[in-house]
């Protein structure tokens, strides 16, 4: 029998506390992992309560089947990604939910599996991709975007100083040889990167790797399509939890929840609101929860997450599309 990789699940216990899971109540993690937050959640909700768990990574999800067999048929496991949960949702029947849950970013079980491509610490072919049925890999951005495109997804999704340098040492590079691996990629961004800013700061090579993983798999035009969709299924007094783990995540959630928190926005002169509009979430969490110094020293991953969470009011609601209100 094959064993489930261990999995430690950041801010759990923040995370129960703000989502505060209801006994009998129906609950959604829209990246279900391993499954370490999902148990916690059926552990609190009890016989009568559902957890749906969603993940487009099917080695994830048969971690997840084996982590939460022991709750039986509570626990319903749907290969999607977060942007189809009303899909989900509706083809279970489930027309609300009680909260929901996001943990961004790639996993640890990903980023350990070596033939992904996710680390800049093993050399690997050039993947990335959590949906394995998807076509486009890195390899793919690598070797087919041209020296602008390069140096503005570098930029842009890994907020990388040297992005325009790096951008154009892969072209050189790739002028020669096609980039097959994640050491080819790594060894081409230390190249390009002057030595004095490589020895300072993370892995120099984190920063392209991040923004070519978010390029790959669409997360941040992903992450702003489901946020609206998430607090449109909650319930009146349902709660919504995100947990990121970079500043671009970190400031769509965050601009966001500050949108669907905002009441009328009439001129003060007006003695009558005209606007119409009302808040639809209050704001849980004025400033991100951070991990503490002991999750971090037992889980040195945990030490860029950020939670943010809101729950929602009764009344109108404004769904959101690209993070403006339509």
């Amino acid at each position: 029998m094959q064993v489930a990789p261990v999995h430690i699940p950041v801010l759990l216990a923040e995370t129960i506390r703000y989502l505060n899971p209801r006994p009998g109540g129906v609950y959604i993690d829209c990246t279900v992992g391993a499954g370490g937050h999902a148990r916690a959640l059926l552990e609190r909700i009890g016989p009568d309560g559902m957890l749906v768990g969603l993940d487009r990574d099917s080695a994830a999800l048969e971690a997840a089947r084996e982590t939460l067999a022991p709750f039986g048929k509570q626990a319903r496991l749907v290969r999607s990604n977060f942007t189809g949960l009303r899909q989900a949702l509706d083809a279970l029947g489930i027309q609300a939910v009680d909260g929901v849950l996001f943990d961004l970013g790639v996993s640890s079980m990903q980023m350990d599996s070596e033939e992904r491509g996710f680390s800049y610490w093993k050399d690997a072919p050039l993947d990335m991709r959590m949906d394995r049925t998807q076509t486009t890999t890195a390899y793919h951005l690598v070797n087919g975007l041209n020296e602008d495109e390069l140096a503005r997804v570098i930029g842009e999704y890994g907020e990388e100083r040297w992005a325009r340098r790096i951008a154009q040492f892969i072209v050189r590079e790739r002028e020669r040889r096609r980039i097959e691996t994640t050491g080819q990629l790594v060894e081409i961004i230390k190249a390009a990167i002057p030595a004095a800013a490589r020895r300072e700061g993370p892995h120099p090579a984190r920063r392209t790797f991040q923004a070519l993983r978010i390029a790959v798999n669409d997360e941040l035009g992903a992450l702003e399509r489901a946020l609206g969709d998430a607090v449109e299924i909650l319930r009146p007094g349902g709660r919504l939890c995100v947990i990121s783990f970079h500043s671009l995540e970190d400031r769509i959630v965050k601009q966001t929840f500050r949108s669907l928190a905002k009441g009328c926005v009439c001129p003060p002169e007006l003695p009558v609101c005209r606007c119409g509009r009302q808040p639809v979430v209050r704001v849980l969490t004025p400033k991100p929860v951070l991990p503490g110094a002991a999750e971090v020293a037992t889980n040195p991953r945990a030490r860029s997450a950020r939670l943010r969470a809101v729950e929602r009011l009764a009344g109108h609601l404004r769904v959101l599309r690209g993070g403006r209100d339509e």
